[in-house]
């Protein structure tokens, strides 16, 4: 889900004018909310009251309601849709394998994952070559 002080109104015209026309999946595949009074914005520490906006801020959050991930970002750098739903489909990988799987840099589905524990630790280099997995 994402949320701004927009109107779903604007929501409606930015996803079908915009970004159907530059995500493959033909628009944000999650619901826009509009937050005018800024609250949400508020709770996570993201809104602006004297400009009456929430500054651009990304947060991952599991089924349990645990933050996973978070960026805040100031309007002059946009954010990279892709890369919010390759972490989601790492973070819901790891949920899957209940821990028994984490993902290295950059991984993408379909790459090499990585078993944790004891032996991994000073041993990633040996099981993982991020230049192999481009």
């Amino acid at each position: 889900m994402s949320a701004s002080v927009d109107s779903q109104f604007v929501h409606k015209i930015w996803d079908e004018e915009e970004l159907a026309k530059m995500i493959e999946a033909g628009g944000v595949p999650f619901p826009m909310i509009a937050d005018a009074a800024g609250r949400v914005g508020q709770a996570y520490g993201v809104y602006d009251a004297e400009a009456g906006v929430n500054v651009r801020g990304r947060f991952i959050i599991d089924p349990d309601g645990v933050i996973q991930a978070m960026e805040v970002l100031t309007p002059p750098v946009g954010r990279k849709v892709t890369e919010t739903l390759r972490q989601i489909r790492a973070y819901q990988h790891v949920r899957e394998t209940k821990g028994a799987e984490v993902m290295p840099s950059g991984w993408e589905p379909g790459k090499k994952v990585l078993k944790p524990g004891p032996e991994l630790v000073g041993h990633v280099w040996e099981v993982w070559d991020p230049k192999k997995d481009e």
